[in-house]
């Protein structure tokens, strides 16, 4: 799997849930998971790297983009 690389300008920009967070919840449901949702799924997501939503001016962007594409 590659990272996903958002390039928000604003913090506000940067989404919720996506489609893939909304699978991965459904998923999870199907599977026997109570309490979770498409906006956990998106921030675990976040959380493990699955996806870079800092924003462009942000001191963090450019290492975590950089690492992103080691992969």
């Amino acid at each position: 799997h590659k990272t996903v690389v958002n390039q928000w300008q604003d913090y506000r920009d940067a989404p919720t849930s996506t489609e893939e967070s909304k699978a991965m919840a459904k998923a999870l449901k199907k599977a026997g998971f109570k309490f979770v949702g498409e906006t956990i799924c998106y921030a675990f997501m976040q959380a493990v790297g699955m996806v870079n939503d800092h924003t462009t001016d942000c001191h963090c962007y450019e290492s975590v983009r950089e690492l992103a594409n080691c992969g």
